[in-house]
């Protein structure tokens, strides 16, 4: 699947460069109206962050992100602030179809631990965020010692599939995905799903990461930059042969 981000600040769209909260950019001061430009768009799945949430610890938006699940039909993949079991289970029970992780693997593994053995890998996805190889946690404000691919397969060793991996030095710059982190990974531990994030510009990085087995990707600043399309989203998540 190939995912239009909306990431939420202050209630609204946003974009962050490198994650850094100074330097937010102004997507759509609705992310409701924004969804229905999705949907309209036929595409039928959305990666959603609450970006207060992720820095706070603890939900900060959760209205506008149930306002969304109630008027979107498609599949919603939603993280940010969710460090304990009552959260998570408030959005799985909202209807969020897969609840991001971060943080709380590495601060709480055992919770996430029992999130998937309740709720099952498909509904649990653990981001995975970080910088020369080491894990950034809270919002990405602090850089961890925990190497990005030991967490990974601790992870693993607790029951998850699905990996959302993100180089936070390419996220909102336009200059490409961690090629080389992302093959690497996959060569690695095949069987594992990794949704690539962050530097994404184009349908060429997409079909790079093609060819690789990495067909799960995150699209924030390209699509608003207009370098890659709704419609090419549609059409990829589609799996319609054509070429890219």
């Amino acid at each position: 699947m190939i995912f239009p981000a909306i990431d939420i600040h202050n209630g609204q769209s946003v974009r962050l460069f490198k994650g850094d909260y100074q330097r937010v950019t102004l997507i759509n001061k609705d992310p409701l109206e924004q969804t229905k430009q999705i949907s309209a768009a036929d595409v039928n799945q959305i990666h959603i962050v609450d970006l207060d949430g992720a820095k706070s610890g603890k939900p900060q938006n959760y209205n506008v992100i149930s306002s969304i699940r109630n008027s979107f039909s498609g599949f919603l993949e939603m993280g940010g602030g969710i460090r304990n079991y009552e959260t998570a289970r408030n959005y799985l029970e909202l209807g969020i179809d897969r609840i991001i992780i971060g943080s709380a693997a590495i601060e709480e593994p055992f919770f996430v631990k029992q999130l998937l053995q309740e709720y099952g890998s498909e509904r649990i996805v653990i981001s995975v965020d970080g910088e020369d190889g080491k894990v950034a946690v809270n919002g990405w404000l602090d850089q961890s010692n925990v190497l990005m691919e030991d967490l990974i397969r601790i992870m693993v060793d607790s029951g998850a599939k699905h990996f959302i991996v993100t180089d936070v030095s390419r996220d909102g710059t336009m200059t490409g995905p961690n090629l080389d982190l992302l093959f690497k990974l996959k060569q690695d531990m095949p069987e594992i799903n990794f949704i690539a994030n962050g530097g994404i510009r184009d349908l060429r990085d997409l079909h790079r990461l093609k060819a690789f087995g990495l067909t799960d990707v995150i699209i924030g600043k390209a699509l608003y930059e207009g370098t890659i399309t709704l419609k090419q989203i549609s059409n990829v998540s589609k799996n319609i042969r054509q070429d890219f």
